[in-house]
Order: structure tokens, then C-alpha cells, then sequence
């Protein structure tokens, strides 16, 4: 590894100033370090920088400050083959395992190669319809589409693997990678899938039919979603942090992307442990 891409939580003081100890200690050993925009500029680095979607193409590693939220923001738009270790700032995530008084200990392991990954499936959407482009949007966590605060109950009318599954009338659907599913997909009744799991869960919010229940599908399919409610505002949401507005006669299209993400495991801590921290399993 030659260069480290560094992105930290630009609202979080704590993660830009801890950034800004590593940056420095891994430019003392001669190791490239490249910024996003928004680090660099709030750490008043004037050193390498890109935009964050192009961190992890000059890069060889991709270390991230923050939360689950920094990661995804990164990992979205990272090669495959360019691994991501995820620091947790604050309490522990999901995505970020890596505790700050844990890092020391794995980061030289990393950088001496001794580590462990996993590729996480990764979803690639796109939106079909009238005046659409063909931009793709790829997606760690989950694709949602939900109305606005006033809009009435969405129809969507979906097809899987080109076979028409059902029509949902609901608040809004989300479709979810395994990573995804501890998400917003856990939060609307939605089940646990173990991460590296080729799946994906279509999970309907609050459906008009109580019959309409979340369904598990092997990842190898694609799905459809028309939108069939005239005259709301709909909007489809990328990880809970890009979005566009979407309307009757668009078509959410959902595929296995062919480039997964890579992230660094913690050692000696399993999904598991992972589970039962975050979710307080056991606890009375």
C-alpha cells in the first residue's frame, strides 16, 4: 500500500482531529495521503485531495472517521479491490467496527498485510422512464422509495426475475442488500440477513395489506418497481443519503452490481458480537 484515502466526519471535531494525527503519522512513514474535498478544507490541509467519489481511485486503502454514515458515503463510489477500514467515533456501528483505542493495534496490522476482508454485495439502480437518463447508482446499504410527508399511499407494481411478484400499496418499499438489512430495514419489521449472504429483501412500510409481508430474494434476480400513483411526490432514496423525485409511469430498476465493496474486518470480533453489542442482546 502506497496511498491512504482519508475521509472523516466533518461535523464531529473528535474525528477530523484524530484523522489529522494519522495523516500525519502515516505521512512520517512515507505513505501518500489523499483527502477528501471536505476533510482537507476542514483541516486546513493543503496536501493531495479529490472529491470523495473519486477517494478510492487514488487510493489503496480507505480509512474512514466517523460512523456507518462516513463509510457509506465512501464505499458507495469505491473500486472493489481497494479495501475500506472503518473507524467508529462514537458509539459502535454496524459498518465502522473499529474502535478508536483498538485502531493502533489494526492498522499495522492492515498495512502489513495482516488482515482479513469480506465483499459485500452491492446493489446497482437505475431510474426508466419518460425524460430518464441512464445514470446507474450504486448502493451498499439499500434503495427506498417512500412519499412525502402529505402524499397519500403509494401503488408499485412489482416484477422479479421478469415474473410479476405483486402490487404493494404502502408508504413506501425498500430493498435492501444483507448489509442494508440492519438499517432502515430492520426499523420497518424487516429481518436479519448474515452479510456476505447473496440476497437482497424487498420490505414494504407500513403496508395497506397486512398480508404484505418482507420477502427474501436471491441477489442473481433483477427487480422492477413501477410507480403507478398519479400526481405525488415520491421520492427514491440511496442510502439514506442521495435521492431524486420519481412519479407515475418511472420504473426502479435493481440489480446485483458487479462490484462489491471490500471492508477490513475487525479481528477477534464476529458479526455476532457485532449483533449482540449493537442490539443489546441479553441484556435485562
Amino acid at each position: 500500500m502506497k496511498t491512504i484515502g482519508i475521509s472523516a466526519k466533518i461535523t464531529s471535531e473528535e474525528a477530523l482531529q484524530f484523522a489529522a494525527r494519522v495523516a500525519a503519522d502515516l505521512r512520517a512513514r512515507d505513505f501518500g495521503v489523499c483527502f477528501d474535498y471536505a476533510t482537507a478544507d476542514k483541516l486546513n490541509d493543503r496536501g493531495k485531495c479529490v472529491a470523495k467519489g473519486d477517494l478510492g481511485k487514488h487510493s489503496d486503502l480507505l480509512m474512514t472517521f466517523g460512523g456507518d454514515g462516513t463509510l457509506l458515503s465512501v464505499a458507495r463510489n469505491a473500486p472493489n479491490n481497494v479495501p475500506i477500514l472503518g473507524v467508529n467515533m462514537g458509539t459502535l456501528g454496524f459498518l465502522t467496527e473499529v474502535r478508536v483505542e483498538d485502531f493502533p493495534e489494526v492498522l499495522e496490522r492492515v498495512l502489513a498485510g495482516d488482515y482479513e476482508s469480506e465483499e459485500r454485495v452491492a446493489l446497482d439502480v437505475a431510474v426508466r422512464g419518460p425524460g430518464r437518463d441512464h445514470r446507474t447508482y450504486r448502493v451498499l446499504n439499500d434503495a427506498t422509495i417512500n412519499k412525502s410527508a402529505l402524499a397519500r399511499i403509494i401503488e408499485m407494481r412489482v416484477t422479479v426475475g421478469g415474473e410479476f411478484m405483486s402490487s404493494f400499496r404502502a408508504d413506501g418499499l425498500i430493498i435492501a442488500t444483507p448489509t442494508g438489512s440492519t438499517a432502515y430495514n430492520l426499523s420497518a419489521g424487516g429481518p436479519i440477513i448474515y452479510p456476505t449472504m447473496g440476497a437482497v429483501v424487498l420490505t414494504p412500510i407500513c403496508p395497506h395489506m397486512l398480508t404484505n409481508r418482507p420477502v427474501v430474494l436471491p441477489d442473481t434476480l433483477e427487480i422492477e418497481i413501477g410507480i403507478a400513483t398519479p400526481n405525488q411526490e415520491i421520492f427514491l432514496t440511496l442510502d439514506g443519503q442521495e435521492g431524486l423525485p420519481i412519479a407515475e409511469h418511472d420504473t426502479v430498476c435493481v440489480k446485483k452490481s458487479p462490484n462489491p465493496v471490500t471492508l477490513i474486518r475487525t479481528p477477534n470480533k464476529s458479526y455476532f458480537d457485532v449483533l449482540r453489542t449493537k442490539l443489546k442482546w441479553g441484556e435485562w
